[in-house]
């Protein structure tokens, strides 16, 4: 009981050679590379950024939508002759694939259709709406552009937080499971050679047609 107290010792600092710095993500390194290298580019949300990974998975998920509806266009022939070749007297070079060879119906609306949705991405690139995510990085843009800038600064990971509903983590998990799946698409259309609809078909047990 009468023990004198212990006298707390101080923590010694370590020398500087003991002192590791965490060894950087290799998503940061490459952010901050190419921010090195591309000042101008950087400065816009271009390059290996969270800006651009989270745009890039929008698109990979439209993408889906757009594949899933035109396969069942297709299978419930809601594509007017979809078969039947464009004439080049009335739509010109614009329909040619290579000499006199013309695209299809089918073809030429899924054509259309991703011009259209290239123009919607271009309108929010050129003016974007107040309430929605910038296509482009802009001082001028307000909170938008403070948004997409604290969001750049803090990178997912490789295996972001797990959050369910309408969450940044559950669109970055979306997003990536949508730019996954296109490449493999693609990549099995390539080796079996056989349409991407086709392909989509058959995952699915033949459901679309």
């Amino acid at each position: 009981a009468f023990a004198p107290a212990p006298v707390p010792l101080k923590a010694r600092p370590a020398p500087a050679s003991a002192v590791v710095a965490p060894k950087m993500a290799v998503f940061d390194e490459a952010m901050a590379d190419w921010e090195a290298e591309y000042p101008k580019f950087a400065q816009w949300g271009w390059g290996p950024s969270v800006h651009a990974e989270k745009w890039n998975g929008r698109h990979a998920m439209f993408g889906w939508v757009f594949i899933c509806a035109t396969a069942y266009a297709k299978g419930h022939g809601l594509i007017p002759d979809p078969d039947m070749a464009l004439n080049l007297k009335e739509w010109g070079t614009l329909a040619t694939i290579s000499g006199k060879e013309t695209i299809t119906n089918e073809r030429a609306i899924i054509l259309i259709a991703n011009v259209h949705f290239f123009m919607v991405s271009l309108g929010a690139a050129l003016c974007p709406l107040p309430f929605s995510d910038p296509l482009l990085l802009d001082p001028n843009q307000g909170d938008a552009y403070d948004r997409a800038v604290d969001r750049n600064a803090n990178p997912y990971g490789v295996l972001p937080e797990f959050k369910t509903g309408l969450t940044e983590e559950a669109e970055m998990y979306n997003g990536r499971m949508a730019m996954m799946g296109l490449i493999v698409t693609m990549g099995a259309s390539a080796i079996q050679g056989k349409p991407i609809l086709d392909i989509v078909n058959e995952w699915i047990g033949g459901a679309y047609y």
